[in-house]
């Protein structure tokens, strides 16, 4: 009641007459509706219900009333005023109308996966690089600027654009580490301070609506889209993480070769015996499988090391009284996911690590691109899957998934991946009425 109070005093003290409540769907897509603040007080207590049934992941037509709850800790002031006023966000949690968490809410399946950990004694630390692409507009592929991997060359529209999503995002209570200009053209990224995983997941789909809209503010329009330019790098979603055990990096061991404690490398055993069934979650377009191909920087192939930045896995060097820093880096997600599920899958397969105690390979240090086939198979590196379809088909059969998400969305994720790859694969490409028109 104290929160509740809180924000009902800020609302009155600026002045804001309209609330949005933000909740999200299967696939990651932010969905919203709008409240006055006269009815704001009655949300905050008892939610706001509405119907469900057109919303991808949620309730079935015979079942279709849900509940969306606001979470007083996410209240934040949009950090852009509109000529009515102020505006302010709540992000809810969705509930069936008994006051049952529901089954098809991204954010319930994260909080359950972080409780699991939470019983474990761990928190879970995770800190996404998030790259994007600016265009002129939202109809092609045309860059707003030429420049490279940390470039600075003015005038540069998307520095500008970079630094006012950055200011945008602090107003609202959010670190970012870095902004710099990414190796592609007109391409960018946004470094997030490490925190909790569900405080994190939440910053992530501001940022992504937050970079947009100052974006469309400025006429143009700012993309998330994991390989928009085939001949460029695509956006990754590059997720560090870690646990701690209360204050303590439970991934750290000073006696280690790689200051990785038991624990942390079982951890990332289990992430890589599980990518091939988690990576639908992460990388869940036709698109992402766009980015994921030899010769752009994009993992390939299931494998660690601590240099190499080839492989999947990369645990970074660690610096003599940087304890707290000991983390690793997974290469694989790109920024279009479902943050919600992909940290869940991420923390599920690691704790299955650490529960079943897997075995961390050696690291691989060299360039995986340039190994013959008999090396890889000597060393036991491994492909992710190559497409939509391979991916779908091995989540399909991950009990590890199931459970994590819950038998309700789990049925309800694969049938829509089923459906898009379905969609995708009869169409005629551009690609092959230049290669065979002419010929065939």
């Amino acid at each position: 009641m104290a929160d509740i109070k809180k924000i009902l005093d800020r609302v009155r003290e600026k002045k804001i007459r309209h609330i949005q409540l933000w909740f999200t769907d299967i696939l990651g897509r932010l969905k919203s509706m709008e409240i006055s603040n006269t009815e704001l007080e009655g949300a905050l207590e008892a939610g706001v219900g509405f119907d469900g049934s057109s919303i991808e992941g949620f309730a079935r037509v015979e079942e279709s009333d849900v509940m969306a709850v606001p979470d007083p800790e996410t209240f934040r002031i949009l950090p852009w005023t509109p000529l009515e006023g102020p505006v302010a966000r709540l992000i809810c949690d969705i509930q069936d109308p008994y006051g049952n968490p529901y089954p098809g809410d991204p954010r319930y399946v994260l909080k359950k996966t972080l409780k699991k950990a939470g019983d474990l004694g761990y928190r879970f630390l995770v800190g996404p690089e998030m790259e994007y692409f600016y265009f002129k507009d939202d109809q092609g592929v045309e860059c707003i600027d030429q420049s490279g991997y940390f470039d600075l060359t003015p005038p540069d529209l998307g520095t500008d654009l970079r630094r006012k999503t950055a200011q945008a995002l602090e107003a609202m209570g959010m670190t970012t580490e870095c902004t710099h200009h990414e190796v592609a053209r007109s391409q960018h990224e946004i470094d997030l301070r490490y925190n909790e995983a569900l405080a994190m997941a939440d910053d992530v789909m501001t940022l992504r609506f937050v970079t947009k809209e100052i974006a469309r503010r400025h006429g143009v329009h700012a993309t998330f889209m994991p390989k928009p330019l085939m001949s460029e790098n695509g956006s990754g979603m590059h997720v560090h993480q870690s646990l701690f055990a209360g204050e303590r990096n439970a991934f750290f061991d000073a006696d280690d070769e790689y200051n990785l404690s038991p624990a942390a490398k079982a951890y990332i055993a289990g992430i890589m015996k599980h990518a091939p069934e988690i990576i639908a979650v992460t990388n869940q377009w036709v698109n992402s499988y766009k980015r994921l191909v030899p010769g752009y920087e994009a993992p390939v192939y299931n494998s660690w090391a601590r240099r190499n930045r080839s492989t999947m896995i990369r645990v970074p060097l660690y610096r003599t009284g940087q304890e707290m820093a000991t983390r690793f880096e997974f290469r694989a997600p790109d920024p279009a996911c479902n943050p919600y599920l992909a940290f869940a899958v991420l923390l599920a397969a690691g704790l299955a690590g650490m529960e079943r105690n897997y075995e961390l390979p050696p690291p691989i240090e060299d360039n995986i691109f340039r190994m013959s086939d008999e090396k890889k198979s000597r060393l036991g590196v491994t492909q992710l899957p190559g497409n939509l379809y391979a991916a779908t088909r091995a989540v399909s059969e991950s009990e590890l998934v199931r459970e994590v998400m819950g038998e309700h969305m789990f049925e309800k994720f694969v049938r829509n991946k089923e459906i898009e790859w379905d969609n995708y694969r009869v169409q005629v490409t551009g690609y092959e009425l230049r290669k065979y028109l002419p010929i065939l």
